[in-house]
């Protein structure tokens, strides 16, 4: 019975340091991390309520913000054209690579933490000095060694948990910056197809009028043959024309960059991008426009925009690093186990009684590094209040584009309300100037000019189209674009 109160006393001491080590093992140096505390707004600005307009675009009221928000607009070939480049744009094949290499830096940091396993082999000849041996001993001395390693880094204070917390943060920073890729693409490809759409209109616009003009003039041209208007009126008529004309090489010449612009969002190929058309859907006056009512607290956009997730992680990795820059304060300890066989002469290797293990404690602490991990630890300290900075400076942007984007979809809304009626009024007035000139009680400079601003509000009634469907697309993005809930 002494025996094994012996062993066991004796077996103590290991186990109590045994004990120690676990319990080291579970420290961890190093701040743990907290989100930066904001003053958020409770509730959020209330838009105008939809407009609907007989001669202007549907309204189609929205209150979720769904991650394929551009199927809200109705029109399958912009779809087409979103989940395109989706597919094919370069920035976001990029952003993929890069969301692999921090998944290939996370796997690495979650290996460190686990033992390795290793074979080693080895042969050696090894001549001994005569001082040592005896002469009639042979000096020379063989070693032959089969052995399997395995090695393993005790984590006392945390470092490989801190690295590990540091990558994982990394990889989600990535994804999260993928989505605002995404995110920016799909907005960008939706706002370069109502640009492309609106110049169609007004191309067309402009043919119109050109057409239009050019009647006018021959008449004017007949009329002044007879001697029954002034050369002052036909020149104008003529300036009136050529001004039109003008427009249409320009307008033209700004629709080809867009379609190219829009191929290179697609992803297309060089000659694609040369030869290729680009397919219409509806025209700018048919898309509908979706009037988002999202049911959204304010402090879900911390969770939805993908562009906060990116600066949040970006921080929590320059958080974990603090603690990895100050474990190298504190002392490290390997361990290391081999066991294998070992003979002096090679065809005795793998016979019996050749067994041999070795069990190996390796500890190091600093003593003095001139300042090196300090230096480390303030580093990584000013690294992280920058990401600290760069975070609540993403947030303060976030909401300011949600209010802006809010108050454009209201005064686009208005203002494209407003454009529909100076359009119709100039209507009226150019049909009145046409009655008074047909009647002689005012000369044909009349009808010139009315022609001339219903011109000008017919193509700023397109422009203002254009900016209510934009508005809508960029209340989409500073929402978030609903890709918080897409599966990574």
């Amino acid at each position: 019975m002494r025996e094994p109160r012996s062993a066991l006393r004796r077996s103590s001491p290991l186990l109590g340091g045994l004990a120690g080590l676990v319990l080291l093992a579970g420290c961890t140096v190093g701040p743990d991390y907290e989100r930066p505390q904001m003053e958020l707004p409770t509730r959020w600005s209330a838009p105008a309520a939809p407009i609907d307009t007989v001669a202007g675009n549907p309204t189609v009221e929205v209150s979720r913000v769904r991650p394929d928000w551009w199927r809200t607009f109705q029109d399958p070939v912009l779809t087409g054209l979103v989940e395109r480049a989706l597919a094919a744009n370069e920035d976001i094949v990029l952003a993929a690579a890069r969301v692999a290499e921090a998944r290939a830096n996370l796997n690495y940091s979650q290996a460190e933490r686990l033992p390795s396993l290793g074979a080693e082999a080895s042969a050696s000849r090894v001549r001994g000095s005569g001082d040592l041996t005896s002469p009639t001993v042979d000096r020379t001395l063989n070693d032959f060694r089969l052995a399997a390693v395995l090695s393993y880094e005790v984590d006392l204070w945390g470092r490989l948990a801190r690295a590990n917390e540091s990558a994982r943060a990394a990889l989600l920073s990535t994804e999260a910056a993928r989505d605002a890729v995404r995110l920016a693409v799909a907005s960008d490809t939706a706002l370069a197809y109502f640009n492309l759409r609106a110049l169609d209109e007004q191309l067309a616009v402009a043919q119109r009028t050109v057409k239009s003009r050019s009647e006018s003039l021959d008449l004017q041209q007949a009329q002044f043959d007879a001697g029954a208007v002034t050369e002052l009126e036909l020149r104008q008529a003529q300036a009136e024309l050529a001004a039109a004309q003008a427009q249409v090489p320009q307008l033209r010449r700004t629709r080809d960059e867009q379609v190219t612009a829009l191929g290179v969002l697609l992803g297309s190929s060089p000659r694609a991008i040369v030869e290729d058309t680009m397919p219409r859907g509806l025209d700018i006056d048919q898309l509908p426009v979706p009037v988002l009512r999202p049911e959204l607290e304010p402090g879900t956009l911390l969770e939805r925009r993908p562009d906060i997730r990116d600066a949040e992680q970006q921080l929590r990795s320059a958080n974990a690093e603090i603690g990895v820059a100050r474990a190298a304060y504190f002392p490290t300890l390997s361990l290391s186990a081999l066991l294998g066989l070992e003979s002096l002469e090679l065809d005795r290797l793998l016979g019996g009684g050749n067994g041999t293990w070795q069990l190996l404690g390796n500890s190091a602490a600093p003593l003095f590094d001139f300042g090196r991990t300090e230096a480390n630890v303030r580093g990584a300290e000013a690294r992280r209040e920058q990401a600290q900075s760069a975070y609540r400076g993403t947030v303060r942007t976030a909401f300011k584009e949600v209010t802006d984007a809010v108050a454009a979809e209201e005064a686009t809304a208005e203002r494209l309300e407003a454009e529909m009626r100076q359009v119709q009024t100039r209507r009226d007035t150019l049909r009145l100037a046409r009655r008074r000139y047909d009647a002689g009680y005012s000369s044909y400079l009349d009808v010139l000019d009315a022609q001339r601003t219903l011109f000008q509000s017919e193509l700023d009634r397109v422009e203002a189209q254009r900016q209510r469907l934009a508005a809508t697309v960029d209340l989409y993005k500073a929402l978030g674009g609903g890709w918080s809930s897409d599966p990574q």
